[in-house]
């Protein structure tokens, strides 16, 4: 990989870690209702990409469901989870998109695994059990497990992905988009309260919050990473997007005074050691889900 290449990789991977602190201030400390800030993101996605909806795709229908699980469904758990979790915890957590895939692949796929990804497997979960769990209490962080829901929904869309024709990055973000926002915006009217008084609530910062998920996030983060995957196999770039927890808890340590726990920490380096070894013993099956993965766990 070029050096510059690795840079684009690198500012990725920090765009992605920070917003996951940053949606994490949005739901939890400003207060904005998690299902409305995740149609207001959408709705925005929709607007900026307008242009790369043409021309309209054949199958409508499945793009519809693929929008539905890594879209709308994904993003509405992922951000009830970050209003109920730490964002450190919640960015190791974002990370069993690649158990979750690997598991599902061999369900539906036919995908056969060596005793190394097993094991990569197993390390994924016990480590995310260890963070969530608290033995002395015997609670379990409901946040968490929201996420970790998010993350299998995220799977479910990477083997519907299998299923359609391939499509470039922002003209999928732009489906996505479109068909995500409205469905978001009447659960959010139905079960939510308080979303405009939260806009006004969180002033310029929201606003400029916003724009950083939108633009920064969908359009740069996930169009820069798209641009890599067309140069480099999926297998060199994916152990490299471990980046984006590890940003992920160093921004929540340091931008939200998240305490540093010996189960976190300890956690940490299990879980993603296990994702580790699944992502240099690449899906051979489903490819296209590491691809998904990515879109979830940095684009929450």
């Amino acid at each position: 990989m070029s050096f510059r290449d690795f840079v684009l990789l690198f500012a990725v991977c920090l765009v992605w870690g920070l917003n996951i602190v940053i949606t994490r201030w949005i739901v939890a400390d400003v207060g904005v209702p998690p299902i409305f800030f995740a149609a207001t993101r959408f709705a925005g996605v929709a607007l900026f990409l307008v242009a790369f909806l043409r021309p309209r795709p054949e199958d409508l229908k499945m793009l519809f469901m693929i929008a539905m699980f890594i879209g709308a469904l994904h993003f509405a758990l992922l951000f009830i989870g970050l209003q109920n979790a730490e964002a450190s915890a919640a960015s190791i957590t974002g990370q069993l998109g690649a158990p979750f895939s690997t598991l599902m692949s061999m369900a539906f796929l036919g995908e056969t695994i060596g005793w190394r990804r097993g094991l990569g497997i197993m390390l994924s979960f016990a480590g995310v059990i260890l963070i969530a769990f608290d033995p002395e209490s015997f609670n379990t962080s409901i946040g968490l497990l929201f996420i970790a829901i998010a993350a299998f929904v995220g799977s479910v869309g990477g083997i519907l992905m299998k299923r359609m024709a391939p499509i470039k990055a922002l003209r999928l973000q732009a489906w996505v988009g479109l068909f995500s926002f409205a469905p978001l915006f009447i659960t959010s009217g139905l079960l939510e309260s308080g979303q405009l008084d939260s806009v006004t609530r969180g002033g310029w910062q929201l606003g400029l919050a916003w724009l950083f998920a939108v633009v920064g996030v969908s359009i740069f983060g996930h169009g820069g990473f798209y641009t890599l995957i067309k140069k480099y196999d999926i297998s060199l770039l994916s152990p490299l997007t471990l980046m984006t927890p590890i940003w992920g808890v160093v921004f929540g340590i340091i931008l939200l005074n998240e305490p540093i726990t010996a189960r976190l920490v300890l956690g940490s380096v299990i879980s993603l050691t296990g994702v580790f070894v699944i992502a240099v013993r690449q899906n051979k099956t489903l490819p296209d889900a590491a691809i998904v993965k990515k879109m979830g766990s940095g684009g929450s």
